[in-house]
């Protein structure tokens, strides 16, 4: 018997599995990327080494320090240009044909994830052991962070201002670092406590010795660790406070699922999306556009501080672009350039899971293997604290990917009340340009080891590459 066919299908919202569209084509391509991808997530857990990389690799492809394009004469369609902020954040552009007033192709992601960070004088000794202390950054559940093996990611300023590389955990031979949970058979009154009170973010603390250095020496185990510490790095107690050091889970990524249609590891948010822009950045030659990717710090605790997109260096970049190419400068052509900008913020967007489905509106749920995730609106509440797309660019951006073969969907984050979040895009929709929220879905956000999808990867990867060669 021939299948029914469903005359109404064309009024309708498709909502079947992107994996059965896949061709073994597309599959190879899926499985190459996913393992570039894997790769990188392995090696960069910061936002530093975040930097290092895209860094390193787009010098390799071309790009040129800000400096040098500063320094060239003529010629300055099609060139390649990075510009570092502090080591913590970066641009790479690629400058188009058509003048930089008339707008620019802007994808901006975040490569700062949730963590743990050291104290300022973390290091302590109690009862024969030692500890370091920490202060959680971003937003985390606290109890994810007990009995997993951490390792140590960071830099340490001298007094005589020496920059030193610390990095201890990831590598086979290296020892972890933990942090202890109480065990069950005493936890009876912590266990009748709110998940919110039972874990003290004061407990976070981790252990890092037990081997006395002295037994006629007070805090003995303590300076032992410094003992090492010292002979290793050549730091002493006081270079703490000149620190930014880091605690990040030491696993490494891993596929997932029988399928293996799942990449697991930490970071992801915002590292997937971070990791596209700059995939497909490397790939464009010659836009029409100044194509552009943004690659920022502190979004996760509210993009404050001098690295994050608040900090204004972006300007600074641009306005020093702008005049080298026009021979002159004034603050209206800055403006110009930024309001008639297109821009995607690219941010991971919650994955439906249906085991906790009270929390999530169905029919604005983005899901995974469905593609990359459109977002109109994020906030919170009667959408607070957003940017609020305009009709016309949804619309443009859906014709854009629609055209190009990019698989998408729509999705919001859970219901109304209960609960919320922000991303970057306000900052940038305050210069007036057009700018959405876009990336892939992601189960168990913020937590110290993420869940993504190979196939909404790739469109994420496909999506951006369109963005910055058509919009």
């Amino acid at each position: 018997m021939a299948e029914k066919k469903d005359k109404y299908a064309h009024l309708k919202t498709e909502e079947k599995s992107g994996w059965l569209k896949v061709t073994k084509e597309e599959n190879k391509a899926i499985e190459q990327l996913s393992k570039n991808y894997m790769d990188v997530l392995n090696t960069i857990k910061t936002e530093r080494e975040s930097v290092d990389y895209f860094s390193k690799i787009a010098q390799e492809k071309g790009f040129i320090t800000l400096d040098n394009f500063l320094k060239l004469e003529s010629d300055f369609a099609g060139k390649k240009v990075l510009f570092s902020n502090r080591g913590k954040s970066i641009i790479l552009a690629i400058i188009g044909k058509k003048p930089m007033e008339k707008g620019i192709n802007i994808v901006c992601g975040h490569i700062d994830s949730p963590r743990l960070d050291l104290k300022q004088n973390p290091l302590y000794e109690d009862s024969g052991l030692a500890f370091l202390k920490t202060h959680y950054y971003g937003g985390i559940k606290k109890f994810h962070w007990f009995n997993i093996p951490l390792a140590i990611h960071g830099k340490v300023i001298t007094i005589d201002g020496k920059m030193i590389n610390i990095k201890i955990g990831d590598d086979a031979n290296d020892p972890v670092l933990i942090i202890p949970d109480l065990l069950p058979h005493l936890s009876k009154k912590i266990s009748d406590k709110k998940v919110s009170e039972a874990f003290p973010a004061e407990n976070l603390n981790l252990v890092v010795g037990n081997i006395p250095i002295d037994e006629k020496e007070k805090e003995a185990v303590k300076i032992n660790i410094l003992n090492i510490l010292n002979k290793k790095y050549g730091i002493i107690e006081e270079d703490f406070n000149s620190a930014e050091l880091e605690i990040v889970p030491a696993f490494p990524p891993r596929e997932a699922g029988f399928d293996k249609s799942f990449i697991a590891g930490y970071g992801q948010d915002d590292r997937i999306s971070s990791f596209c822009a700059f995939k497909s950045i490397m790939e464009i030659n010659d836009p029409k556009r100044t194509s552009l990717a943004l690659l920022i710090d502190k979004e996760e605790i509210g993009s404050e501080g001098n690295s994050s997109i608040q900090s204004k260096f972006f300007e600074l970049f641009l306005s020093e672009v702008i005049e080298k190419i026009n021979g002159s400068y004034n603050e209206k052509m800055l403006k110009q350039c930024l309001y008639n900008s297109f821009a995607i913020s690219s941010d991971v967007e919650v994955g439906f899971d249906p085991t906790y489905k009270e929390v999530f509106d169905l029919n604005n749920t983005a899901k995974l293997g469905h593609g990359l995730v459109l977002t109109k609106y994020a906030g919170h509440g009667g959408k607070y604290s957003t940017n609020d797309a305009n009709a016309e660019y949804m619309g443009k951006i859906r014709k854009l990917l629609k055209e190009n073969k990019v698989i998408f969907q729509f999705g919001s984050l859970g219901k109304i009340d209960e609960g919320g979040g922000g991303t970057i895009s306000k900052f940038l929709a305050n210069y007036g340009m057009e700018i959405l929220d876009a990336g892939p879905p992601i189960l168990g956000m913020h937590s110290p080891y993420e869940l993504s999808s190979k196939f909404d990867l790739f469109q994420t990867y496909k999506a951006f590459k369109v963005f910055f060669q058509k919009a």
